[in-house]
């Protein structure tokens, strides 16, 4: 009896799995898709209902690139309510995670090849050098719309700035570059990316150019600026924000005293640095300075002292508002933050081509980081500094 021997192509086999595999992605999410138009709308479709809040109007297709491939979307559209569907809210998400992979990639002068391989893990899809090429300046397009976009959180009460320098290449030679990067808290308590900007040096031009250009883009309601001492920042705020009030932050005025304290000393030192913001209002943390000063000269420590005279007041301009805030406001933690995030990314790079690439890329990093929870949670209930406003002007 003769065999019959079977061959399989296993380059057939691993098609058609992978088109099973894309169509059940597709037919789920559309299923998903129904469901939310269906929680809408508080009704089946054609279903006649007292409940009902909204009617269908058929449906537009819309593509969607997943690691399984590309699938088409049929996105239902209704009357009476409006459609943001959360499948849609994560791939925004994804893809400007995807964008910032590219543009990382390119910066670090990874190969094309090595790219290829790269986008094909990202997207499911193996793409040509071409499109690599047309999806970084694609990329560049759309973060610096995001960067150029209108400010629509209402009056941003809270501003935090900082700047943060990377190294990039200038007719040959390197230098650093500074990027000036401010983040602001809404009238609803959430935190949003307000803007970045190539500041060359962290001079008072640089900084009034920056904080222009935020104002026209929408910011206002300004009432603290929080930063590091920086004499051009100061007295651009002063220009561009005059009703605003200016916070030093506590941990960089911390660094500054403990620059000429002994490393044997640096703890005892610390204990009483600290015992000033601890104390409960202005007055107290004030006298509670002075004490703080003597001790420092008896222990033979002069220079932490007159630091302390000269620099406390710009340290407690939190104290004037809720103290529900006060752990929130009186530090730029929350900008220092992001920018060890910044860095971790940029380290890879090393030097930059030119000023903007290293923009690009911040700009890419904050993006990502502004839809993630980051940006999503609420960061402060500013009812209380509503309530406190209201004191004053009763006052």
């Amino acid at each position: 009896m003769s065999e019959k021997i079977v061959q399989l192509n296993e380059e057939v086999i691993k098609v058609e799995l992978k088109e099973l595999v894309r169509s059940s992605v597709e037919e789920t999410l559309n299923g998903l898709l129904e469901q939310e138009a269906q929680q809408l709308t508080n009704a089946a479709r054609y279903e006649r209902s007292a409940e009902r809040q909204g009617y269908r109007s058929g449906h537009y297709s819309r593509s969607l690139t997943t690691t399984s491939g590309e699938v088409e979307l049929k996105m239902p559209k209704l009357k009476g309510v409006s459609f943001e569907t959360a499948i849609i809210k994560r791939y925004r998400r994804r893809e400007s995670s995807v964008e910032e992979a590219l543009i990382e990639m390119y910066l670090a002068g990874v190969s094309v090849r090595r790219v290829e391989d790269i986008t094909e893990a990202l997207w499911g899809t193996k793409v040509s050098p071409s499109t690599i090429s047309e999806l970084n300046k694609k990329a560049y397009v759309h973060i610096e719309e995001w960067r150029n976009r209108m400010l629509h959180g209402g009056k941003y009460s809270y501003v935090y700035v900082d700047g943060i320098y990377l190294k990039r290449n200038w007719g040959g030679e390197f230098e650093n570059v500074s990027i000036l990067v401010a983040i602001g808290v809404n009238e609803d308590g959430y935190r949003e990316v307000l803007g970045a900007g190539d500041g060359m040096k962290e001079d008072k031009a640089s900084w009034i150019g920056f904080l222009q250009w935020l104002r026209g883009r929408g910011l206002e309601g300004v009432k603290l600026v929080v930063g590091d001492k920086c004499l051009g920042m100061l007295e651009a705020v002063g220009e561009v924000f005059p009703e605003a009030k200016y916070q030093r932050c506590t941990v960089h005025f911390y660094r500054n005293v403990f620059s000429v304290v002994p490393r044997s000393k640096m703890k005892l030192v610390a204990k009483m640095l600290k015992a000033i913001h601890a104390q409960e209002s202005k007055a107290a943390a004030r006298e509670k300075a002075k004490q703080v000063a003597v001790t420092l000269r008896e222990m033979k420590l002069k220079e932490a002292a007159k630091k302390v005279e000269d620099s406390i007041e710009e340290t407690l301009t939190y104290m004037d508002f809720p103290y529900e805030h006060w752990l929130r406001i009186r530090t730029n933690n929350v900008i220092e933050r992001l920018n060890r995030e910044i860095r971790r990314r940029t380290r890879v790079v090393g030097t930059f081509p030119d000023g903007n690439s290293a923009l690009m890329l911040v700009c890419a990093r904050l993006r990502h980081v502004a839809g993630t929870q980051w940006g999503n949670k609420k960061y402060m209930n500013m009812k209380h500094l509503d309530a406190t406003l209201e004191n004053t002007l009763a006052v």
